[in-house]
């Protein structure tokens, strides 16, 4: 079956207190706000790839959900964040089962978020 055309990707996240959370992704992560659409905020994470918070009082985080953004500064996010006073969940450290140096944090609401780069060399030339 061929493929169908895509021209981005947005993850949403459902948030207490948009504000809050706003202040989290632009201030403590430094993502660039791209929309402001009221009740939703839309951040560019690289790309074409953005991650959106919507106001949603009462909605809990998901479980399982991780919104893992790649890079090859782990422990430089895990300073900056650390010193921002994000809960750290899990300090950088590496997976052999996965193959990439990882952390975790939570932002306002619960969200995991992890910083990750990979070491598995198939992610240098990934198929198409």
């Amino acid at each position: 079956m061929a493929a169908l055309p895509v021209d981005a990707q947005i993850t949403f996240l459902p948030v207490a207190d948009l504000l809050r959370s706003a202040a989290f992704y632009q201030e403590a992560l430094g993502l660039t706000l791209v929309v402001d659409q009221g009740t939703c905020r839309i951040y560019r994470v690289a790309g074409e790839a953005y991650l959106g918070i919507c106001a949603r009082p009462g909605a809990a985080p998901s479980a399982g959900v991780i919104a893992t953004l790649v890079s090859p500064a782990v422990d430089a996010w895990h300073r900056r964040l650390a010193a921002a006073g994000v809960e750290v969940v899990a300090a950088p450290s590496f997976s052999e089962t996965y193959r990439i140096y990882q952390a975790f944090y939570r932002d306002p609401d619960g969200h995991l978020i992890e910083i990750q780069e990979f070491a598995d060399p198939r992610w240098a030339d990934p198929p198409a």
